[in-house]
């Protein structure tokens, strides 16, 4: 049997082992952490490069916090006299109602501000690759010049840009540093064509890497491709042109045909209401005869159906703008610009209904 002077004598002697243990797991879990932080801050920084923008997300933060704090100032001073002045509701009630607004509120303000921020950056990434589009049929055929004339392949890319290029211009300015860093030009044209979630330009670069590789004539695939993308992009012309006539019906029944029937709608209400009270009058003074009409309950009024109608119309404008942006576009992002549009005009004209319904219907009654 072992003695007990024997067990502590291990038991202190297992101590530091263990001390080791447990420190060389504490600093591994750091060292991951802080890789993990690292790689996340790449992802942010290389997602904000996309969009051409230098953004310190510590600083966004601080303006959103500011802001959200400063709409819970506004609205709580209004709670507080609206409340304490027209219900006389108690002190604990608005302290109790505060505490949610400065919790729930406030959390749904930032998460509000950093979803519109991001979704404001990922447009302007949209764009970007539109642009980038745009121009690459005239950049590869510049390129294609300056290969024919005898430039090597990046002295090419380089002597090709042209400040009407713009995002692309910048781009290949990027590649040229790359390359004269002393990055392979394929590996450059890949960091290129991943920055940017284009089916075109990927096609585009990865063509031209292959090419380079087979050592064929870059200067007539630089052409093929460039003609390629303008017979790309003269279909996908045509084919909106084909589908105008839907989008002239779903213009016409959100902008135009929704507003006046709502307004004729709201017109209505008051004509059955009026309509309603006048029986409701007379009945009583042929009471005696036997007749009994009774109009009770309050129904649909006229701020209820209003509001429903300005929201049922911005959100069928929304949709219409998403529709015709998907029939016209092939995606949503390029039709955002229509959605105030739509909303703006379709509001407008709904009031616009409304006020001369009014007036016919004061003047005919």
């Amino acid at each position: 049997m072992l003695s007990i002077k024997n067990l502590f004598k291990r038991k202190t002697e297992a101590q530091p082992e263990r001390r080791i243990d447990f420190f060389k797991k504490k600093l591994k879990k750091a060292k991951d952490k802080q890789i993990i932080v690292q790689e996340r801050k790449q992802r942010i920084k290389a997602y904000f490069e996309r969009a051409g923008i230098e953004v310190n997300t510590q600083k966004v933060f601080k303006v959103f916090f500011n802001i959200a704090v400063a709409i819970n100032l506004a609205i709580s001073g209004w709670l507080i006299y609206y409340f304490s002045a027209n219900y006389g509701i108690s002190w604990g009630t608005i302290a109790a109602s505060m505490l949610v607004l400065w919790i729930l509120v406030f959390v749904l303000l930032i998460f509000a501000m950093w979803i519109m921020f991001y979704m404001a950056v990922d447009l302007k990434i949209f764009r970007r690759k539109v642009d980038i589009e745009e121009v690459l049929p005239d950049f590869l055929q510049l390129a294609a010049s300056n290969i024919n004339a005898g430039m090597t392949i990046d002295r090419a890319l380089w002597y090709a840009v042209r400040p009407r290029f713009w995002v692309l211009a910048k781009e290949i300015e990027i590649v040229a540093k790359e390359t004269m860093g002393g990055v392979d030009l394929k590996t450059a044209l890949d960091r290129f064509a991943s920055r940017y979630d284009s089916i075109v330009l990927k096609r585009s670069i990865s063509m031209l890497n292959e090419g380079v590789e087979a050592g064929g004539k870059i200067g007539d695939l630089l052409n093929r491709i460039a003609t390629n993308i303008q017979e790309q992009r003269a279909m996908l012309k045509e084919m909106s042109a084909n589908v105008t006539t839907y989008v002239i019906f779903i213009t016409f029944a959100t902008v135009v045909a929704a507003p006046f029937l709502f307004a004729l709608s709201q017109v209505l209400i008051e004509v059955v209401k009026n309509l309603g009270s006048a029986l409701g009058s007379s009945s009583s003074v042929a009471g005696g005869v036997g007749l009994s009409i009774s109009f009770s309950g309050t129904g649909v009024t006229e701020s209820d159906f209003r509001i429903f109608a300005i929201v049922s119309l911005i959100i069928t404008s929304l949709f219409s703008a998403m529709m015709i942006s998907t029939i016209k576009k092939g995606n949503i992002k390029s039709g955002v610009r229509y959605i105030p549009i739509f909303i703006f005009i379709s509001l407008t004209l709904y009031f616009i209904a409304q006020g001369l319904s009014s007036k016919l219907l004061g003047f005919f009654v």
